[in-house]
């Protein structure tokens, strides 16, 4: 691969911080730099450690990264659940945004083991 952009984990990774920068636009404006500041912090993140990690030299280093972009993604699930607990997403937007985040994990810890495979041989 030549660019961090033909990784599916990035690819469904910038899907969901679009998605994430579209429900901020809805979102009150009492949680600007509450709520929406963290989520969309918490979502570029994500993208943005995948992408970094893919231009680091050692795979040690790219997951290294990719751990953190897991945890951004962490992040974000707990901020779709204050906003479901806020009244800002009904119970079927909240399990959809759970889901593209669980999405993305399951491709991320993909990603992590094939790098500590790569690592070892």
């Amino acid at each position: 691969m030549e660019s961090f952009e033909e990784l599916k984990v990035y690819q469904e990774g910038r899907i969901l911080r679009i998605k994430v920068s579209e429900l901020c636009k809805k979102l009150p404006s009492e949680e600007k730099y509450r709520l929406i500041d963290q989520m969309i912090r918490a979502s570029r993140s994500v993208t943005a450690q995948i992408a970094e990690g893919f231009g680091r030299f050692h795979h040690q280093e790219n997951i290294q990264y990719c751990r953190i972009a897991r945890g951004s993604l962490s992040e974000l699930h707990e901020h779709f659940n204050v906003a479901k607990d806020e009244g800002y997403l009904n119970s079927e937007e909240h399990k959809e945004f759970l889901n593209q985040v669980k999405a993305v994990q399951k491709i991320l810890n993909g990603y992590i083991n094939y790098l500590k495979r790569a690592k070892s041989s």
